[in-house]
């Protein structure tokens, strides 16, 4: 139908025609693959095809199949390029030719290609667009599983930071209690103080309910759900009962909470970072430098930052307990105070007294943590601090 449409659309093929046609079609089995050489290669064949006067018509869909391929496949730079050569050589060669009464009708026709170019550089953009969308979706999805990672491994380490405090604490004062209670013991087996045996282990089971009910708070963490009703956070409030625990074992502490300090309303946050520096330092100071040592504790307002120090005399004759003197198993107390400091934007010094024996801690935590320092250690309502 092609070949015969009309009497001026030019003579039926030849051989010689044939052949152009069929290296021109065959030629699109590549277009995919090098779209712009397949344009170029059905410009070669077409070029002598219609020089010849066969039937333009029958040239031009496979023409049209190579230029959409080549505009789909990019860059638009490329096929604008393309377009305006072949429109160029097309009016070359018929003013050369002297046709020019056929120049506007032929440039008529070449509308044609350039809504097939058009049409191409369309289905290209949307394809670029969904490509685009899926691309972002997927990336999205990355990070919030990289997000929800991230978030699953902080809550981990804070877990294992509570329990390390907790646990570190009460078992390093019922090791020092059991200890007082084994010497009153063996001491003068005739003339057994039985108050003190007593007092020993009431002190053991306080210290043991104290952490049984701690730890189950811990956990209730980990329980989905069982956010409502949860006990606060330690914080200021409760430091004396952290130093009354360990003068029970042995220690002499002295703690001074200012009233400055209580003044500044800091951040549940930050009281229980507080909380848990003071409880670390004394549960080191009772396991390295025995039961008798003196702990000064102090937590007190500089400005809009609550400094907590706590400093021990380091041993003061009493041997430490087996295994847990400074020559025992480090561990991972100051490394979990840094961390609790860092957490609400603080900091944390620790390490021996430079005049005399024993060791200090100082840390200096605002009392109103910026935004971006909550959010490093960002968790659900629940989780510890």
């Amino acid at each position: 139908m092609v070949l015969s449409a009309s009497p001026g659309n030019g003579r039926f093929p030849t051989l010689f025609g044939w052949t152009l046609l069929t290296c021109s079609g065959a030629l699109l089995v590549l277009r995919r693959r090098a779209p712009w050489l397949t344009v170029l290669g059905i410009v070669v064949c077409v070029g002598p095809y219609h020089a010849q006067d066969f039937s333009h018509l029958a040239a031009v869909p496979g023409a049209l199949v190579a230029l959409y391929s080549m505009a789909v496949a990019g860059p638009p730079l490329r096929s604008l390029a393309t377009l305006c050569g072949i429109v160029g050589i097309m009016v070359t060669v018929m003013s050369s030719a002297g046709k020019t009464h056929e120049l506007s009708d032929m440039l008529r026709s070449s509308g044609w290609i350039v809504v097939c170019v058009l049409f191409g550089e369309t289905v290209r953009l949307h394809r670029n667009y969904l490509a685009a969308v899926v691309e972002r979706a997927e990336r999205a999805e990355r990070t919030r599983e990289e997000e929800a990672a991230r978030r699953v491994a902080q809550e981990r380490l804070r877990i294992a930071r509570d329990l390390h405090d907790l646990l570190a604490h009460s078992i390093t004062l019922i090791g020092v209690q059991t200890s007082v209670a084994a010497h009153v013991l063996v001491a003068d087996p005739e003339r057994l103080d039985r108050e003190a045996v007593a007092k020993a282990l009431e002190s053991i089971s306080e210290t043991c309910r104290g952490a049984r009910a701690e730890l189950r708070t811990t956990l209730e963490v980990l329980r989905a759900g069982d956010a409502e009703g949860m006990e606060p956070l330690p914080g200021l409030s409760g430091l004396p009962d952290l130093a009354r625990s360990a003068c029970d074992a042995g220690a002499h502490v002295e703690l001074s909470v200012g009233e400055s300090a209580h003044a500044l309303e800091p951040a549940p946050a930050v009281g229980a970072a507080a909380y848990r520096i003071v409880q670390e330092a004394l549960t080191n100071a009772v396991r390295h430098a025995g039961p008798a040592v003196r702990v000064r504790a102090v937590v007190e307002a500089v400005g809009e930052a609550l400094r907590v120090s706590v400093v021990d005399d380091g041993p003061d004759g009493a041997a430490p307990a087996p295994g847990e003197g400074a020559g025992g198993p480090g561990g991972f107390g100051i490394a979990g105070m840094r961390e609790r400091a860092r957490s609400v934007g603080g900091t944390v010094e620790a390490g021996p007294r430079a005049p005399g024996p024993g060791f200090a801690v100082t840390a200096l935590l605002p009392a109103r943590p910026s935004t971006s320092a909550l959010a490093s250690s960002a968790a659900p309502r629940g989780a510890l601090s």
